[in-house]
């Protein structure tokens, strides 16, 4: 197996990264092809699609072994659960799979085809192993049942957002980081209140405390 392409995304690191994907949809990221792949018949009917499936690699999570039980962050890191219940990134194999919105499909002079997406869960330079058209009569299932997922109630958070801060973020960037901002970044067994955050997104350093269900804007860093 070898990467097919690598996305270009706002997130160089893993925290803050949307733990699901498409739950934050005006996140924007490319999908830019390893050079062997550059080729514009590879991605003929593409467009034709809404949906697409990533296939791809937890390259921050390579390791020589493995655990049966993981903490998923749903259960507030606390609870064992096993590792093939989970969507957890330390597996057997660090394979991960994700389900974006294909926004375009364009043919760059020195790139060769690249995908712009929406709502992908993924750290700049993730490797793709694979793409595949999502197909609805097959992939979607409105009578399935989540497991413990569906057990605990995840309310967004409420963003206090400072006009002169916000003013300091791109325009076309502030929804996608609000939108990340609302989705908790914590880990789910830090409930700190003074405790200051710091969230690497589009080149800012985004500082941040969050008490109860309101999570406040500190600073941005250029």
């Amino acid at each position: 197996m070898r990467p097919v392409a690598r996305i270009r995304s706002d997130f160089p690191e893993k925290f803050g990264i949307p733990r699901q994907s498409g739950v934050v949809e005006s996140l924007e990221a490319k999908i830019v092809f390893e050079p062997e792949f550059r080729v514009m018949d590879a991605v003929r009917g593409l467009e034709d699609f809404s949906h697409i499936w990533l296939i791809w690699e937890f390259s921050e999570a390579v390791r020589d072994t493995w655990s049966p039980t993981v903490r998923p962050p749903r259960l507030g890191g606390n609870v064992r659960m096993g590792v093939f219940a989970t969507r957890s990134p330390f597996r057997p194999n660090p394979i991960g799979l994700s389900c974006v919105k294909l926004l375009k499909v364009e043919q760059d002079e020195a790139l060769g085809p690249v995908l712009t997406v929406a709502g992908a869960d993924l750290m700049d330079g993730t490797p793709i192993y694979d793409i595949k058209p999502y197909i609805p009569y097959a992939d979607c299932h409105p009578e399935a049942i989540g497991g413990f997922t569906t057990k605990v109630d995840m309310k967004p958070l409420t963003v206090d957002f400072p006009a002169d801060l916000l003013a300091k973020v791109p325009e076309g960037k502030r929804d996608a980081l609000i939108g990340v901002l609302e989705q908790d970044p914590r880990p789910r067994y830090q409930k700190d209140p003074g405790r200051i955050y710091g969230l690497s997104f589009a080149g800012l350093e985004v500082k941040f405390s969050v008490e109860a269900q309101t999570l406040t804007v500190k600073d941005i860093l250029n």
